[in-house]
């Protein structure tokens, strides 16, 4: 049997828990290992440069999201449509998608990289970078901005090889290039001294490896799907079809990185440069929370999307239910162990700052208050986003994000100054999560309907 009937067959017919626990041990390796490039870039850089370079680092996150909005635009959009037409057996469809894919994130790449080296000043002014930090975020910026084609391919084509059902191969793809990274790392910082651009050229080098890497795969007969030059011709069409999909994680991480740039200018108001340095640490840790419980979210898209084009119905319904149970559990252990060592954690990242260490210490603490209630909310929506209702998707993802936090960091502050800016996360999950809950009654019941239909 080929393997691409084999792929095709496990997302039919295999059990439930048997197939997400299958795809999501690589998946989570491979978000834990992604989630090690700003964690061990900070790590580095809050250890052998100090805390101004850190925080200098932890200014530019934002403009880092947006480059990462447009990868999510292409790459999220055509992984579930990938996944979608494969349910429907269309393996034709399927690779005009990857073609078109492929060459829409080389353009998309190029355009972020000419306006980011020539807007880098003022984004970079309009996030809160004062004069103490300036020097550090350009010159890791300027290298950042150089790579993005890598970037993108490198991220945005790995995610399709997931959405065909080669999980174990997305998996090696982070592997190597995250190895690369940390190696070069210790190399352009500890050994050679090269600070801030050392980071840089360590993350990029790790980038056109794994660009590199998945170009090879999707050109040899492993993959399920091919990339093809014959479907490589832009068709509006696709493109269309590729758009509607990936709009809805875009807007999230284009309001995200507004999200953060808010941060950064309430935090210089009501902390100084220490608080945006413990912002960039806090995010780190945060976000490898986040990307734990969406590896399960990477584990499931393949099933419900291939299942929801094959009208199984029944799977969707169970796959749904055993992610939310599982992402649940997940956020609450990570939350119990983050609160019960705040301190070390921050200490892990710079341990000769004492303002540093206070600042991140309590801001940790106070973030991640209400993380067990976001596991279920993260994947209501990406569910939306694999059935393609790309706009129930941007909706949940913006209530979190977007609706309610944005304006609670310009009320809270006022009245609690630092600590009402940490408080506004947990707030607006808490939120948040009433709506979601909704929603996620409303989806049950749906598929509850559905399945009767199709078993009578």
């Amino acid at each position: 049997m080929s393997d691409q009937q084999t792929n095709v067959k496990e997302l039919e017919f295999q059990s439930i828990p048997k197939l997400l626990w299958r795809y999501f041990l690589p998946a989570f390796a491979g978000v834990i290992i992604n989630s090690l490039y700003n964690i061990v870039d900070r790590i580095f850089i809050g250890q052998e440069v100090g805390a101004l370079a850190l925080a200098g680092l932890s200014a530019v996150f934002p403009i880092m999201i947006i480059m990462m909005a447009f990868g999510m635009l292409v790459g999220m959009g055509a992984g579930v449509r990938i996944s979608i037409n494969l349910g429907k057996k269309d393996f034709n469809r399927a690779e005009h998608v990857l073609g078109n894919a492929f060459i829409l994130m080389i353009i998309v790449s190029v355009i972020i990289s000419v306006l980011g080296l020539a807007l880098n000043k003022p984004l970079l002014g309009f996030f809160g970078v004062n004069s103490e930090t300036t020097a550090y975020a350009r010159e890791y910026l300027h290298i950042i901005l150089g790579g993005t084609v890598f970037n993108i391919l490198g991220y945005g084509l790995n995610n399709l090889i997931r959405s065909e059902g080669s999980a174990k191969i997305a998996m090696l793809s982070m592997l190597i290039s995250a190895g690369i990274n940390i190696a070069l790392d210790y190399l352009f910082i500890v050994v050679l001294h090269m600070g801030v651009s050392g980071a840089a050229y360590a993350t990029v080098i790790s980038q056109i490896a794994l660009t590199i890497w998945v170009i090879t795969h999707f050109r040899s007969k492993r993959s399920v799907i091919r990339l093809r030059t014959s479907k490589m011709w832009l068709k509006k069409d696709i493109v269309w079809y590729i758009f509607t999909i990936g709009f809805a994680p875009f807007s999230m991480q284009l309001a995200s990185s507004a999200v953060f740039g808010v941060y950064n200018i309430q935090l210089i108001k009501y902390g100084g440069d220490m608080a945006v340095g413990a912002l960039g640490v806090i995010i780190s840790v945060a976000m490898l929370m986040v990307m734990t419980i969406m590896s399960i979210n990477m584990a499931m898209q393949p099933i419900i999307g291939f299942n929801h084009g094959a009208k199984r119905f029944d799977r969707v319904h169970q796959t749904l239910k055993i992610a939310m149970i599982s992402a649940t559990i997940i956020s609450g252990f990570a939350w119990g162990v983050v609160e019960l060592f705040p301190e070390a954690i921050i200490q892990l990242f710079n341990d000769d700052n004492a303002e540093l260490l206070a600042i991140g210490t309590r801001g940790l603490q106070i973030f991640v208050l209400f993380l067990p209630i976001i596991g279920f909310q993260i994947i209501i929506g990406n569910y939306y986003q694999s059935v393609g209702k790309a706009g129930l998707a941007t909706l949940l993802s913006m209530l979190r994000q977007v609706i309610f936090l944005i304006p609670l960091l310009f009320i809270l502050p006022k009245y609690y100054g630092l600590e009402g800016v940490w408080a506004c996360a947990p707030l607006s999950d808490a939120l948040s999560a009433l709506v979601c809950i909704i929603f996620v009654i409303r989806e049950f019941n749906k598929l509850s309907s559905l399945i009767k239909i199709h078993n009578t």
